[in-house]
């Protein structure tokens, strides 16, 4: 983060998340905040409900949906897990899961988490793939000490 922040490097008293900090809170995460972007270049934020494997955040919504209709035009996006005193903003690229084998992975953690029934024909599903994560804990003294950055690749 910029200077003008007053974050710390770590051997000033800084530390950095652990990516299993942030992977723990995307797990269990009942609710995300998902935006995509319109044609027009303005922002579109819903509600939606997901699973997060191995680095990858997994949801499925109507081929009709306006987040649907926004990804196919423009694949970035951003998730965002319930907790904002906790936040973490996953910014990524999604793509449409063919792989039946994927979408079966994802029903197998979405329905019990959601108490669903899921088929494998509700699709489509989507899998968004990070490419930087940003995390901080609320309150001035945490926000110093902890914000992290990921970036992957």
């Amino acid at each position: 983060m910029p200077a003008g922040y007053g974050i710390l490097p770590a051997e000033q008293g800084g530390g950095l998340l652990p990516w299993s900090w942030a992977r723990e809170r995307l797990e269990r995460s009942h609710n995300y905040w998902f935006v995509t972007v319109r044609p027009d270049g303005r922002p579109h934020t819903v509600v939606v409900w997901g699973s997060w494997i191995d680095n990858r955040f997994y949801f499925s919504t109507d081929r009709s949906a306006r987040k649907a209709t926004n990804l196919a035009r423009n694949p970035n996006c951003v998730v965002c897990p319930e907790n904002t005193g906790e936040a973490i903003s996953v910014e990524g690229i999604a793509r449409e899961v063919t792989d039946l084998a994927i979408v079966r992975r994802h029903i197998a953690v979405y329905d019990p988490k959601y108490n669903w029934s899921s088929k494998e024909t509700d699709g489509p599903f989507y899998e968004v793939t990070p490419r930087r994560v940003l995390a901080f804990i609320e309150g001035h003294d945490n926000f110093i000490g902890r914000s992290t950055r990921w970036t992957f690749r």
